[in-house]
């Protein structure tokens, strides 16, 4: 493969690189070399599920140890207790560390759905910023200014509006950057929100280049680590990283970023009939932009399909990405079923009705995970989007009888006696 088709493959659903010409330089110099490019991205484990939105970034990093790279896939066990201030409006709550070290566990596991476990080099920055001296850690905020940290628009907003902003959270950035400079990083990648902490990593990886007290740090901390023999020969990278940046993925209603919170999301751990049906229900318009990211079609191609028959090719391609054609299939099968034929899955969840006792269908819903919440259920029966047997139900104290339930478009609920 020519380094310009390595090119093509990498800008495929970028939103920028910083910059064109760096990039090819690196890959041209991997090339004669052969040694791969050390590239990275980082994740703070704040939550525990990986969605879409995620899943653009990491196809991305995929991409790259296809095209035989190295990936750090770094956790950051120790910038998630600071927590990363991009996009918020008020100081973000500390997190308990144990609850992200749990999340950090399944985080990982998720990502292999996606990454080559094989050629992944996971590393958690808690091993070398835990471990960093006070006064190195001192020297590195000299490397920005306050100044700097407030011509960022979240932090410039907030500081206008005379919203807290602790200086913890100006060490984010620095952190991140001390993370490229300490991996020797060649290329960060990140989303479009992420683009001053990103180039942070140039402007710390540029600062600390020939300084010889990090560098002698760097080695102390690598000997801790078990590790000085192999990197006696540690020395920072020649050159900053190039920063390249993926778009930020809307979620199902094709307006906001995909997120949990906003209930706009599609986690990949969902079943396959879940993730199936959820894509299903996006815009035509939104279909494009996610084979575009999500997917390695040819979207010229894709577009001379009928809009229905590309959905669903859509959903059969992420679907088989983290499970299997098979369940794919069978998706496709069972949608085509309930929503083409009017027909009720076979494998629904039933649950039984408790005698002598009054139940509330609100209760039962979350109870049996139809809904994410009782704000749900109550919003989908105001909807009218809750029915028994074919008849809409809109009172939250409607009388449990034996039967289906349905439950917005594609969940259903079996009740028994």
């Amino acid at each position: 493969m020519t380094i310009e088709e390595s090119i093509k493959i990498i800008e495929r659903g970028v939103a920028e690189i910083i910059n064109r010409e760096e990039l090819k330089k690196k890959l041209v110099g991997g090339h004669k070399t052969g040694v791969p490019l050390r590239v990275k991205a980082g994740f703070d484990p704040t939550a525990p599920d990986i969605h879409l939105g995620h899943v653009v970034l990491l196809r991305k990093l995929r991409q790259f140890q296809d095209l035989g790279h190295q990936i750090d896939f770094l956790v950051g066990d120790f910038t998630a207790l600071v927590g990363d201030p991009t996009g918020r409006n008020k100081l973000r709550p500390a997190l308990d560390a144990k609850y992200i070290r749990e999340n950090a566990k399944t985080y990982t596991e998720q990502a292999f759905k996606i990454l080559d476990r094989n050629k992944t080099n996971v590393v958690f920055n808690g091993d070398w910023l835990g471990r960093l001296k006070p006064s190195s850690l001192l020297a590195l905020t000299a490397r920005s200014t306050v100044a700097q940290m407030l011509a960022r628009n979240d932090f410039k907003q907030r500081f206008e509006a005379k919203t807290e902003i602790s200086i913890m959270e100006f060490l984010y950035p620095l952190l991140q950057g001390f993370d490229s400079f300490f991996l020797r990083t060649d290329i960060e990648l990140g989303g479009t929100d992420q683009k001053f902490n990103l180039l942070m990593g140039r402007q710390i990886q540029e600062a600390l280049c020939e300084d010889i007290i990090f560098e002698s740090e760097v080695k102390e901390i690598l000997k801790e680590l078990g590790r000085g023999e192999s990197f006696n020969d540690w020395k920072p990278a020649k050159d900053p990283q190039v920063v390249i940046m993926t778009p930020l993925l809307e979620g199902t209603d094709g307006v906001k970023k995909m997120s949990k919170s906003l209930g706009n999301y599609i986690g990949i751990n969902e079943s396959p009939k879940e993730i199936f049906g959820k894509l299903m229900s996006i815009s035509d318009e939104l279909m494009w932009r996610y084979f575009e990211l999500l997917t390695d079609r040819d979207c010229g191609e894709v577009k001379k399909l009928h809009p229905k028959e590309a959905k669903m090719l859509l959903s059969a391609d992420v679907v088989t990405q983290f499970y299997n054609i098979e369940k794919a299939d069978e998706s496709r099968r069972e949608f085509e079923k309930v929503f083409s034929q009017g027909k009720v899955p076979v494998d629904i969840p039933e649950y039984i009705i408790k005698q002598d006792s009054v139940e509330n269908l609100v209760d039962v819903l979350v109870a049996t995970k139809c809904t994410a919440s009782k704000n749900e259920a109550r919003r989908l029966l105001k909807q009218g989007a809750i029915s028994y047997e074919g008849q809409k139900v809109s009172d939250e104290q409607w009388v449990l009888k034996p039967g289906v339930v349905k439950v917005g478009k594609r969940r259903f609920l079996k009740l028994i006696r």
